[in-house]
């Protein structure tokens, strides 16, 4: 193995880390009220990796010896758990294939490059040896990205950026950082914060994802309101591509023709491999707080930060979830001992005996960053417009949790695979207008999918990040299968069902976490068979023997 730290080649995160419930008081009663799953009876726990069936690289001779030549004899890495662990990223299909061992395609060999040479001298390699290459950062992604075909025939290598993680040059005068692409998300701020200065971007999977896969996947943060998406971090970038780099120097903005900078963003691999990047940086804020609110139903929620959205306000997080989320948030809270902790309580009785149905309320997270003065400013007219809604503040502690956990919830995914269950999301982007639609198709659309299929499940959702014309719905949905039929074949019905919903509606395929293989099927509704034409033309143009990540991103029908 490499020195490079992975992921759980099983599930989410590191070793040693896991979603537990015996904290959890009120966890236990409302997962099995909501999808009929008894705590407490033990789960199963995942496999032991020699039980796993790992078939043998088929890297040969002539390429093995080249590769190691080009970036040293201990950076070429053929050993199974290493191809496993490269074999799939962290989606729902990921992890169920790789539980059953599930194998019919590993990569035959994972190379770790230390610089951009490395980085070209394996790409032409590839291209020479007519093999694949599929780049590698964190192996977060949940949409199919890293999936090597299953059909595949030629030699398969994962090009793995882990080494090339250093913030190499930041140009204070222009608020830019060069950063090299294998950089996961703390990483790069423990680089950049002792100097003064962050990036900003904090998407869930900020703990185990790259600075290379936020642009090939065109990321967003859960601070975007502020800091923007990956798309407006992202200024300058270097690609290698088979035989040259392409340049894109750090411009603020330029009107050179059609965007050659747009074209990476959200490219997945498939235009060459994101070495480094120009990124805009922020002095690290004066003061930074997250503060919580409750709306007493879902449309009140969704007006607020609407109405935020065009206020002369700038929070950096605006969050509501739904009724159901809002739910199942209180479920997950630990018992408190404390005099603020049993405040919560108090609260929801006397909202009860001010006529607030507490089945539709809805809690909202709302963080604001900069000086004194703007701050104030920003939280007197959020809570004008909190109270137009009717919401009213719970304050800085519920804030502040929020803040200290967001990025553990993708680790309860596994905890319910250990129990037999399904736990997903999918998420989409609409116009204010549409919003409404958007969430009660999709609502409604996986509700009937868990009839279809006879199973008890849950659905809920957050808005969580808000633009000029409109906002990002996160959907979650969860469900124990049917045990007369197959695992992936029920998945697959609640996930078609809330896709097209999104489709149907107005909204986007995907927000955030990019097209892959699992969203690629919807492509052509979403951006016409005319964008896909485009699309499929400057794809065949960069690698023309599809030996760049082939697969991704454009439906199979399309591939070439």
């Amino acid at each position: 193995m490499s020195d490079v730290t992975h992921q759980k080649w099983w599930g989410w995160g590191v070793e040693g880390i896991a979603f537990h419930h015996e904290d959890k008081p009120h966890f236990a009663p409302f997962v099995l009220d909501k999808i009929g799953i008894d705590l407490s009876l033990p789960g199963t726990p995942p496999p032991q990796f020699d039980d796993i069936e790992v078939p043998e690289s088929r890297l040969g001779e002539d390429l093995g010896k080249a590769l190691r030549s080009a970036v040293g004899d201990h950076h070429v890495i053929t050993d199974d758990m290493d191809r496993v662990v490269h074999t799939y990223g962290k989606g729902m299909r990921d992890l169920v294939w790789v539980r059953a061992g599930h194998l019919p395609r590993v990569p035959d060999a994972v190379v770790y490059p230390a610089n951009e040479a490395e980085v070209q001298a394996v790409v032409d390699l590839v291209i020479e040896k007519n093999a694949v290459l599929i780049p590698f950062g964190g192996g977060s992604n949940i949409s199919g990205s890293l999936t090597p075909p299953a059909h595949e025939d030629r030699a398969i290598v994962s090009l793995d950026m882990g080494r090339m993680n250093q913030v190499l040059e930041i140009d204070e005068g222009s608020g830019l950082a060069r950063i090299q692409a294998g950089g996961l998300g703390p990483d790069i701020e423990a680089q950049l914060n002792p100097r003064g200065w962050t990036m900003g971007h904090q998407p869930d999977s900020f703990k185990h994802s790259t600075l290379g896969g936020w642009i090939a996947t065109r990321s967003s943060g859960m601070q975007s309101d502020r800091y923007g998406d990956i798309s407006e971090i992202a200024r300058g970038m270097r690609v290698v591509q088979p035989g040259k780099v392409l340049v894109l120097r750090p411009l603020p903005s330029t009107s050179t023709g059609p965007s050659v900078r747009e074209m990476i963003l959200g490219s997945e691999g498939r235009l060459g491999v994101i070495t480094e990047a120009w990124v805009n940086v922020h002095r690290l804020p004066e003061n930074r707080e997250v503060i919580a609110y409750l709306f007493p139903n879902w449309a009140a929620g969704l007006g607020a930060m609407r109405d935020i959205s065009t206020s002369d306000a700038s929070p950096s997080i605006t969050r509501v979830s739904d009724a159901n989320e809002t739910g199942f948030s209180l479920a997950t809270r630990k018992e408190s001992t404390s005099l603020s902790g049993k405040l919560g309580p108090l609260v929801f009785d006397l909202l009860a005996k001010r006529g607030w149905d507490l089945e539709k309320v809805c809690i909202s997270y709302i963080g604001y960053e900069g000086g004194a003065a703007k701050v104030r400013a920003d939280k007197s007219i959020v809570g004008k417009i909190i109270g137009n809604h009717g919401g009213i503040r719970l304050g800085k502690g519920p804030g502040a949790l929020y803040d200290q956990k967001k990025f553990d919830t993708p680790y309860i995914r596994d905890f319910l695979l250990d129990r037999g269950a399904v736990g997903d999301v999918s998420e989409t982007a609409a116009p204010w207008e549409k919003l409404g639609e958007v969430y009660h198709r999709a609502t409604r659309g996986v509700k009937a999918a868990f009839e279809e299929i006879g199973v008890k499940g849950y659905v809920m959702c957050h808005l969580s990040h808000s633009y000029h014309s409109g906002a990002c719905l996160y959907f979650t949905f969860g469900f124990p299968p049917n045990p007369e039929g197959d695992f992936l074949t029920q998945y697959d019905v609640v996930k078609t069902a809330i896709q097209q919903a999104f489709i149907d509606g107005g909204g986007t395929l995907s927000h955030h976490h990019g097209v892959g293989t699992d969203h690629a099927p919807w492509m052509e509704q979403d951006i016409s068979v005319a964008g896909v034409d485009q699309m499929v033309g400057l794809l065949k143009a960069v690698d023309p023997s599809r030996n760049l990540n082939p697969g991704s991103l454009i439906p199979p029908a399309r591939e070439w």
